[in-house]
């Protein structure tokens, strides 16, 4: 759909990103929609999509929707043309309710929050050994998240075995009763036996540990070489191992002087306080909502 044809000097381009296809509009500086166009979520649809944009002229700026998720990619290929990309929120659902929703209109939206300087802050660069880090450190807290729940399950079934089989588990806590039931040998020609059955089962759990703690420390070990190479002085700080230090590099991301104070990056965090009352009652609360703006530009 295009309700203006013909060049213009500047373009601000929005896009309301999908699994699939991502939706672009896009306005010249006067807030006049030029148009608005579908691609899909390829390395070819992003081309098509910044030769679209461009081809309306001299194009300033584009907001995506979901720059850390379904934007990913393509935030990537318009920073890597040269693209000036503006991270821009969901829209609240009141500002949803009043004018719609479809994604001609989210995308539209998108471009002129650009438009009219009510989001201005840049996403994170996922170029980098940031990057990386933040991927390892998922899988990382897959991993723990997947042992834990391995223990707390051979912990209940080890209470609901057969006397013989808790008998058999001395050990006084769950990460030895892990150990010891990972070296057990059940009869696999008896498994209709309970006592055979459980045995079966809480070595197929303990080896499930054992093999998550393996994976842990890989993963321990290779964060810790990237950490090490890009936060060395963070590391040394008192109290701030690698998990901590990647965290916080995480938070951040790659290109960190985006962040300009101490307040922006506890806005990014989510515990910066925000205004709770009116009239002679003064008092904040924190701010629940994990944010990407810096507290001088709000985007919401």
């Amino acid at each position: 759909m295009t309700r203006m044809t013909g060049k213009t000097h500047v373009v601000i381009g929005g896009v309301d990103t999908h699994a699939d296809t991502h939706e672009a509009a896009a306005l010249d500086e006067r807030g006049r929609l030029l148009g608005v166009a579908k691609f899909p979520t390829t390395q070819a649809g992003h081309q098509q999509l910044l030769d679209w944009l461009r081809g309306f002229g001299r194009l300033q700026q584009v907001g995506v929707e979901g720059t850390g998720s379904y934007g990913a990619g393509l935030t990537r290929h318009l920073r890597g043309a040269g693209v000036t990309v503006i991270e821009i929120n969901r829209p609240h659902t009141h500002t949803r309710a009043r004018r719609g929703k479809n994604d001609a209109i989210d995308a539209e939206a998108a471009a002129r929050k650009v438009l009219a300087g009510e989001c201005t802050t840049v996403p994170k660069d996922t170029t980098g050994v940031v990057e990386a880090i933040r991927q390892l450190l998922l899988a990382r807290a897959s991993a723990v998240q997947a042992r834990a729940s391995a223990m707390h399950q051979l912990g209940e079934l080890a209470v609901t075995s057969p006397a013989q089989v808790r008998a058999a588990l001395t050990a006084k806590t769950l990460p030895g009763k892990a150990r010891q039931a990972a070296r057990w040998r059940p009869d696999p020609t008896r498994l209709e036996d309970p006592a055979q059955a459980a045995r079966m089962a809480l070595r197929s759990i303990a080896r499930r540990i054992h093999t998550l703690g393996e994976e842990i420390d890989a993963l321990d070990t290779q964060l810790s070489t990237l950490v090490r190479r890009v936060a060395p002085r963070t590391l040394a700080l008192q109290g701030v191992a690698t998990i901590n230090a990647a965290r916080m590099l995480v938070a951040a991301g790659q290109n960190i002087d985006r962040l300009d104070s101490e307040a922006a990056f506890a806005h990014l965090c989510g515990t910066a306080p925000i205004p709770a009352s009116s009239g002679k009652t003064e008092r904040h609360r924190l701010n629940p909502v994990a944010a990407t703006a810096t507290p001088t530009a709000p985007c919401t």
